[in-house]
């Protein structure tokens, strides 16, 4: 399997590069500073959202484009949004993108969807914003997408213990970053989940 990864420098994004190439699959990183790679891929390609040549060719050819971009602050960002439209725009045919559950409250019990997440919202708005953005971009293509929602992400090694949800959220409140990293590879050749938006979490 061949996959470009954009948002490789991350706390996702680092991961989905590290088990990729533990599986054997050819894996490019598209970065802006190679040196915050933390293990070499296959190919690194440096090169910001607007070097449409650069991305162009970084997904020629690749099975799936994985964005797992995502903001470092909280302050008011376009960082998701951007990175699916340049994989859009760079001729991406299998797109996945890292979104978030936390915007969302299909499935969420009252305490959740009343209390919880409007405070949430207080102090994530501008990032769940860029990413419902990013969700509207991606549901608007033709393409063979998924976005994948899960809730408050953790430092970790794998469980391996991932529940999911198509009709909305799952009823937990953590992943680890390692968990939606294998739930992303596992993803890219899973037809069940093409042009789905789906909610994951520890199972």
């Amino acid at each position: 399997m061949r996959i470009t990864v954009l948002g490789a420098t991350g706390g996702v994004g680092g991961e989905v590069v590290k088990q990729a190439l533990d599986r054997g699959w050819d894996v490019t990183a598209v970065v802006r500073d190679p040196a915050k790679l933390p293990l070499p891929a296959t190919e690194v390609v440096v090169a910001g959202f607007a070097d449409h040549d650069k991305l162009t060719a970084a997904v020629a050819g690749r099975d799936a484009v994985i964005s797992a971009v995502g903001s470092r602050d909280r302050g008011p960002t376009t960082v998701c949004v951007d990175g699916a439209r340049a994989a859009i725009e760079a001729g991406a045919k299998r797109l996945l993108v890292v979104s978030a559950s936390g915007m969302h409250t299909e499935g969420d019990g009252f305490f959740t969807r009343s209390l919880v997440k409007p405070l949430l919202n207080t102090f994530l708005k501008h990032g769940w914003a860029d990413m419902l953005a990013m969700e509207a971009v991606v549901e608007a293509t033709d393409l063979d997408w998924t976005i994948v929602r899960p809730p408050m992400l953790l430092d970790g090694p794998r469980t391996g213990k991932v529940a999911s949800r198509l009709d909305g959220n799952v009823r937990r409140f953590t992943i680890r970053r390692a968990d939606v990293a294998a739930y992303l590879l596992d993803a890219v050749a899973d037809p069940t989940l093409i042009r789905q938006k789906v909610s994951i979490a520890h199972g």
